[in-house]
């Protein structure tokens, strides 16, 4: 049975992680779910290489809200970095989800855009995972998590 691991943040103002496990789970079936939870983002990458290491995982979600600081910025690249290293060093995908607090204008805004980016990053996970010629159909289309797409460049015939 695969194993997708979902790793979140204390320091997110949103629980990402319950969104995308809902959304994981109305998905399909055939895999399991490991939970982690760290207490901010450059802790991420630890915890996706514990979860493939002791959970054996087949893949990590991995989920965090940078704070509006310039500073918040450097410590989400430093993640993001650590995520990437991670991810080849274990050659198994990391679906980093990131929904920064700068992006929303107020609480119910930042509630509403972290929920859906969760959403649409698990099923991107599972796809990733279960249905890879779902993803190679909607190559081009210019799709966004969490707002409104933007549609491919040039409009198909």
């Amino acid at each position: 049975m695969k194993k997708v691991g979902v790793a979140d943040t204390t320091f997110a103002r949103v629980d990402m992680a319950g969104y995308a496990v809902r959304a994981l789970h109305a998905a399909g079936t055939g895999f399991r779910v490991v939970r982690r939870t760290v207490p901010g983002i450059k802790d991420l990458p630890v915890a996706c290489r514990q979860l493939f290491l002791e959970e054996h995982v087949d893949l990590c979600l991995a989920l965090g809200m940078p704070g509006k600081a310039e500073y918040d910025k450097t410590c989400a690249h430093e993640a993001s970095l650590g995520l990437l290293f991670t991810g080849v060093l274990e050659a198994k995908p990391i679906v980093e989800c990131f929904v920064f607090e700068g992006e929303a204008k107020d609480a119910r805004e930042l509630e509403t855009l972290a929920r859906r980016r969760a959403e649409e990053h698990a099923l991107n996970a599972y796809a990733m995972l279960f249905r890879p010629q779902v993803l190679a159909r909607r190559a081009g289309e210019g799709l966004r998590q969490g707002f409104a797409d933007a549609g491919p460049a040039r409009p198909s015939h």
